[in-house]
């Protein structure tokens, strides 16, 4: 980036780790295909940590384990409407469903029991399933969003179960090793930070523990480096390398449950955390393990991602921060638009129904998109827009808003000309209430006329 954008975004990185007290920080703004600044401040190992220096990266760790759930899934393997008794049976929570545990709304308790499972040295999972009691449950499933760590444990033990593998071997062959992203690790592997507590009250620092967590792994585990994490975090933008469908990420970002308020800041879709600020709409996760902080976001509008990492285990503001480098980035050096460029081949029979369709008096524009893919819009004013995705069965599927999973059917005559549009009992036709059209009630004989 430009001398002034970076000098800008390491003044920035530099206040925090002075002012917060952190024995290191290091962070990065990522855009594009990779990593296009890094900053460090503080020292590990009497040296300045760089991009290769790995931290642990605390509930980050969780969308990895999404990303396998989800994975399961477009193979047909489990819904996410599906409740777990069905693939894990025998536990407290056996009557929630994937959808709810990953959206951390299966009122399943935050923590598992016992001693503070982050500095404890962990179980495995016979014992922590044995350890939730009713008790466990302490909200309707549904009800309110409640982050639930050992909710994370179980999805784990769910991919172990369908891999035949530890969730950690699954993540490596399926997600780490395709990705190149080789300094991802459960355990740490120099160089690397160590953690630290920093008193309150004094320059003095404390070492944290940093067990394994057995059965809780899945909740908070990894270590990794502002190198890789730079590449996952682009797969939570979209650029996924072939280990999910964009399509599946673009639905593992989109709300499921949001924070209580007039206006929602923050919310969880399936695995990721959604945050919004000053009109900006992010996803990603942050991480916490006692010793570190972590934070991985990325605007899904402007596509700046940033990253975090601090080896301390409390006391900066980390979300606050990657908002910073983002808006610093794109204040600085503001991303040009995607160039348009005509498509180099298309459906005669699908660009034959572009143009303006009517639902009874209402204008709506349908309009032709890359991959075969429908937009349809309303010409004036507020009303339904979506998208829809060609199904293979010579339907489409709603992507947005009031028609997300509604079918849209191209319907024809006996001679084979399109007559109508069907989109979830809909009518949409060439001309206002067409009366060749199937309107539901039918349309007065009388017609259109000046009559009140």
């Amino acid at each position: 980036m430009l001398p002034s954008t970076e000098l800008a975004l390491l003044r920035r990185v530099a206040h925090e780790q002075a002012t917060c007290r952190v024995p290191s920080l290091v962070a990065a703004v990522v855009r594009g295909d990779g990593l296009v600044w890094s900053g460090a401040r503080g020292r590990v190992d009497g040296e300045l940590p760089g991009p290769d220096t790995q931290y642990r990266i605390g509930s980050i760790t969780k969308t990895f384990i999404a990303m396998l759930v989800m994975r399961l899934r477009d193979e047909g393997k489990l819904d996410l409407n599906d409740s777990l008794d069905k693939h894990v049976p025998g536990t407290v929570a056996g009557d929630r469903t994937i959808a709810q545990l990953l959206s951390h709304t299966s009122g399943l308790t935050a923590e598992s029991p016992g001693s503070w499972w982050e500095r404890s040295p962990g179980s495995d999972w016979a014992a922590l399933q044995a350890s939730l009691g009713p008790e466990s449950v302490v909200l309707r499933a549904g009800s309110k969003l409640h982050y639930s760590n050992v909710g994370f444990g179980v999805l784990g033990e769910l991919v172990s179960r369908y891999r035949g593998m530890s969730w950690w071997d699954a993540a490596r062959a399926e997600l780490l090793a395709p990705l190149e992203m080789t300094r991802t690790t459960p355990h740490p592997e120099a160089p690397h930070a160590l953690g630290w507590a920093v008193h309150p009250h004094a320059d003095v620092l404390l070492p944290e523990p940093a067990p394994d967590a057995g059965a809780m792994a899945p909740a908070g585990q990894l270590w990794s480096t502002l190198n890789d994490l730079s590449r996952w975090l682009r797969v939570i933008a979209g650029d996924t390398g072939d280990v999910l469908h964009p399509d599946t990420v673009a639905e593992m970002r989109t709300p499921v449950m949001v924070d209580d308020g007039d206006s929602w800041l923050m919310g969880f879709g399936l695995g990721l955390q959604v945050t919004r600020d000053s009109g900006r709409r992010m996803a990603g996760h942050t991480g916490s393990m006692p010793g570190f902080l972590a934070c991985a976001l990325t605007d899904t509008g402007s596509g700046t991602g940033a990253l975090v990492l601090a080896n301390c285990t409390a006391g900066v503001g980390i979300v606050g921060l990657s908002y910073d480098l983002m808006k610093i980035a794109d204040e600085h050096e503001p991303l040009l638009p995607t160039e348009w460029a005509p498509a180099t081949t298309v459906n005669q029979d699908l660009l034959d129904l572009t143009g303006v369709w009517y639902w009874g008096p209402a204008v709506y524009q349908l309009r032709l998109l890359d991959q075969a893919w429908l937009e349809l819009v309303p010409v004036q004013g507020a009303g339904r827009a979506s998208r829809f995705r060609p199904a293979g069965d010579g339907t489409w599927v709603g992507l947005d808003a009031y028609y997300a999973g509604e079918t849209l059917k191209i319907v024809r005559d006996s001679s084979g000309a399109v007559s109508h549009l069907d989109l979830a009992t809909f009518i949409f036709t060439r001309r206002p209430y067409d009366p060749a059209g199937p309107i539901p009630g039918g349309v007065d004989p009388h017609g259109w006329g000046t009559r009140r």
